[in-house]
């Protein structure tokens, strides 16, 4: 029942910003972390950022300085703001909740390109 929806992706050169969205059917609160990770074509998926129930964040190494992470309760939605776009970030972001310390549920996913 629980469901996530990602939403804006797109293409941008590079250089560029973007914001992407995620829209839960419920309370993020009830959600024990949220995370955004991402797949480029031809290669497995990575982590780019989560965030706590507390508020706490985590940032790969790669997206570091450049995006960020948050979240607005009143709209049950998580966001992820990437500035200063890269070719290499091209991929299909997801939008990720764990609850119970096990129970996982992903959103459908949303297309980044970043090209010239």
């Amino acid at each position: 029942q629980v469901q996530l929806v990602e939403s804006g992706g797109g293409l941008v050169q590079p250089g560029g910003s973007l914001r992407l969205s995620c829209a839960a059917s419920e309370s993020i609160f009830s959600f024990d972390v949220m995370g955004w990770y991402r797949q480029a074509p031809g290669k497995q998926y990575e982590l780019v950022a989560r965030i706590t129930r507390g508020g706490s964040t985590i940032y790969a190494d790669s997206v570091k300085g450049r995006f960020a992470m948050s979240r607005d309760n009143a709209k049950d939605t998580v966001y992820l703001q990437m500035n200063s776009l890269k070719p290499e970030d091209t991929a299909v972001y997801y939008c990720k909740g764990i609850r119970g310390g096990k129970y996982e549920y992903w959103g459908q996913g949303t297309q980044v390109t970043v090209s010239s």
